[in-house]
């Protein structure tokens, strides 16, 4: 017969009380792991290792071998028959949006509250977990700082999600990525962007997202006839490099490119009609490419009105800019830019479908998925703490029933997923 001890009414301070019982709860989760597998994946080397032991303590990686010694009473998960390998990034990604380009931005800031935005957010991104991305970033466009919220939820674990990372409101010049809004009806982008048109007020844009919890900087540098001098660029790199952040820039080709590129920018997203004599520079420089290669499907669903051109040019054009990218050894982590879902699909499955695009410009199977890993992480600068597999990193891991590294489209059929030493995901 148990014997059960109450502290209440027999003098034992509340404080007292509350330490013995985040005690109990600290030890109820220092459960160890062990998994056995059979294929573990280094994408950094492009190499697989067999037969190894993979032990887990309080979400962390505490070794990893062949001869690990299995602690008694350790939780045993065998993945011997599969392929193991950390779990994928998406450094350009969308989770609160859910539109096509026919209605526009504008509708979305009238009909949509943050909260819905956040609650949608937060749907969109346990469905990409469970598809295998343990780490997004999303890159605005999040209502009023609701993608900070949905971080800040799942890091607290009142949610199951992805690590999410955050780039706060778009800062733009005058209008954000609107067009032609009638005076009469004010300045609603403001929902979602920042106008900033001089060094300073560049300058007091990055402060205001850091300040508003943001984790990253974005820019929209070309979306109108005017846009950022080198200058104005510097000044934002100046500020958010001074935080520890990094600066990403909405730009598409031209002198507005070259600007991000000597303005000292650590990425250029989208990117799609970069010359070779600019993917030089951006080798040079250091430059990160994170192109969000639409695929044509993708193309037809966010546009049926065909407003953007045509679906099937706009994606062949992105294939050939990613191949001369990679030919050059441009700097690139995956990024999809997904913000709908197809029929029949999530919004994981989406962000899968943009291997297709980097298998028709050629890049080898290993190099995408170190561009989905190691290479990610190394952009976002969380490479000390997640990427690979190994001591002392956090233990997001997957695995898949086929080799990736032989074929990139195994990675459609993610088995397992573990989360920061939670399993989320397993396919027995």
């Amino acid at each position: 017969m148990q014997k059960h001890v109450s502290f209440i009414g027999k003098g034992v301070p509340l404080a007292l009380l509350i330490t013995v019982l985040l005690l109990t709860a600290g030890f109820a989760s220092a459960q160890t792991t062990a998994i056995r597998a059979g294929n573990l994946i280094d994408p950094a080397a492009g190499t697989a290792l067999k037969d190894q032991i993979i032990l887990v303590k309080d979400g962390k990686i505490v070794e990893v071998g062949p001869k690990v010694q299995i602690p008694d009473g350790a939780e045993v998960i065998d993945l011997t028959n599969a392929w193991v390998m950390p779990g994928l990034m998406d450094g350009h990604t969308h989770i609160t949006l859910d539109f096509d380009m026919s209605s526009g931005f504008d509708t979305i800031y009238l009909r949509e509250s943050s909260a819905m935005r956040a609650l949608r957010g937060l749907k969109t991104a346990q469905d990409i977990l469970q598809t295998g991305f343990t780490v997004v970033r999303d890159v605005g466009n999040d209502a009023n700082y609701a993608a900070v919220d949905i971080r800040d939820a799942i890091r607290k674990g009142w949610f199951t999600g992805p690590t999410v990372l955050t780039t706060g409101k778009i800062i733009a010049p005058f209008g954000g990525q609107t067009h032609r809004i009638s005076p009469e009806q004010g300045r609603f982008w403001l929902f979602e962007y920042i106008d900033a048109d001089t060094v300073d007020e560049v300058r007091k844009a990055v402060r205001q997202n850091i300040y508003y919890g943001a984790d990253a900087i974005k820019l929209v540098s070309d979306n109108s006839a005017f846009y950022y001098t080198v200058e104005e660029i510097r000044a934002a790199s100046e500020e958010a490099h001074a935080a520890g952040l990094v600066v990403s820039v909405h730009v598409m080709g031209g002198e507005a490119a070259r600007n991000v590129i000597l303005g000292g920018a650590d990425s250029i997203e989208h990117g799609f009609y970069l010359s070779d004599e600019l993917l030089e520079l951006m080798k040079e420089k250091g430059t990160w490419l994170l192109g969000t290669e639409f695929p044509q499907a993708h193309l037809e669903k966010l546009d049926p009105a065909g407003t953007m051109g045509q679906a099937k040019e706009e994606a062949a054009k992105s294939i050939d800019r990613l191949k001369r990218a990679f030919k050059i050894g441009v700097k690139m982590a995956f990024s999809t830019d997904s913000v709908s879902n197809l029929p029949g699909k999530n919004r994981g499955d989406m962000m899968l479908d943009y291997l297709d695009m980097w298998d028709a410009a050629g890049v080898p199977p290993a190099a995408t998925l170190k561009a989905m890993t190691t290479d990610a992480a190394e952009f976002l600068r969380i490479g000390k703490t997640r990427g690979s597999i190994a001591k002392g990193m956090a233990a997001d891991i997957i695995a898949t029933p086929a080799n990736p590294l032989e074929n990139i489209q195994a990675l459609r059929q993610v088995s397992f997923v573990m989360k920061a030493g939670r399993v989320v995901k397993t396919k027995r």
